[in-house]
């Protein structure tokens, strides 16, 4: 565990992390939105070690990440020129783009896939550990495959522990949701993850984005190939069931109060997580709100946070709350829908 300093990272730990990384080790390592963990995207056994410490299916392609544009340019065929604009515009941040894959970059890094996911992120450590590794880095989040994303070390070493190599602990992240994946190599380009850069902002960029069906999806989606993680398998769910709760607000308070009376009475302990407007309207074993709805950023930041401490709290089912789907809240639904499984109640009483 090497403790860094957020804004201005010690040169000497850094090294180390990056030495583990060169001799084809596994370092998690802090990002603007979530911890990842961290292996050189050129070594292919390196990339191997990162599925098999995860439990990671090997169909699910991990993001590359990079402290340079011109770094990037060496994965890809080409930088068309709206990549180029989206690279320009919102990098360093929390947005993948997807684009053809170079011949350098071995298979299993992209899955097998013709194309490559990559973004260059908004955090000191993690840039100055990639430069340091003089590699670009593969990093899926730093996490058992299905569970909750780590916004702090003690999230990784909950889940990895004995697993990897190191970690550097750079205190909490910012954003809390993963970054948003847009496919440029479509017409127009189409976000296949929501995450921290909204779909609004895209849309001033760009003028024509499409969302995946699968985004906003209220069931199970079919998916054949994987174009981007968090795409087909199970990803941000808790050991507790979660029941997702959508409507109008004064709907959804009634209704979360049904289902957390519905399954007390089975005897099982129940958390509800909801806003700051609604916490003092509900009574179950445990209510945690993610903040205030008019401030969606909050509401982000603390959600993977809050469903690892329903499962340290030892709670069986969790009743959550909807949010707007509009700016991060968009990201924020998309991550509790899957956390769900889909288990979706609609306020009006039709499931």
């Amino acid at each position: 565990m090497l403790k860094v300093d957020a804004k201005t990272p010690q040169i000497g730990k850094i090294r180390i992390a990056a030495r583990f990384i060169k001799a084809g080790g596994l370092v998690a390592f802090p990002t603007e939105t979530v911890y990842g963990l961290g292996a050189d995207a050129l070594n292919a056994e390196a990339v191997r070690g990162l599925f098999e410490a995860k439990k990671r299916p090997l169909d699910n392609p991990p993001i590359v990440h990079v402290c340079d544009i011109k770094d990037a340019c060496k994965l890809v065929e080409e930088v068309p020129p709206r990549a180029e604009r989206l690279m320009r515009a919102f990098w360093p941040g929390p947005l993948t783009l997807i684009l053809k894959r170079s011949r350098i970059v071995p298979d299993v890094t992209v899955a097998g896939l013709d194309t490559i996911a990559v973004r260059m992120p908004r955090h000191k450590v993690a840039l100055a550990l990639i430069s340091e590794s003089q590699s670009p880095i593969s990093a899926p989040s730093a996490n058992l495959a299905g569970k909750p994303s780590p916004t702090t070390a003690k999230h990784v070493i909950d889940d990895l522990d004995g697993r990897i190599d190191a970690v550097l602990d750079a205190g909490p992240t910012a954003i809390g949701v993963e970054s948003t994946v847009l496919d440029v190599t479509v017409d127009p380009p189409q976000v296949l993850r929501p995450g921290g850069t909204t779909f609004e902002s895209l849309k001033q960029i760009l003028g024509s984005v499409k969302l995946d069906p699968a985004v906003t999806a209220e069931k199970p989606v079919a998916v054949g190939q994987v174009r981007s993680p968090g795409m087909k398998h199970k990803h941000y769910a808790p050991n507790a069931q979660v029941v997702v709760v959508e409507g109008q607000s004064s709907a959804v308070v009634s209704r979360v109060d049904e289902l957390v009376a519905y399954y007390m009475g089975r005897g099982s302990k129940v958390g509800v997580l909801c806003t700051d407007e609604t916490v003092d309207c509900h009574k179950a074993d445990i209510v945690k709100s993610l903040g205030s709805r008019s401030n969606l950023a909050t509401v982000a930041r603390n959600l993977f946070a809050s469903l690892r401490e329903f499962d340290l709290q030892g709670v069986d089912v969790i009743v959550a709350e909807g949010v707007p789907l509009r700016g991060l809240g968009l990201a924020v639904m998309n991550r509790l829908r899957k956390a769900s499984g889909y288990k979706i109640v609609k306020a009006n009483g039709t499931n």
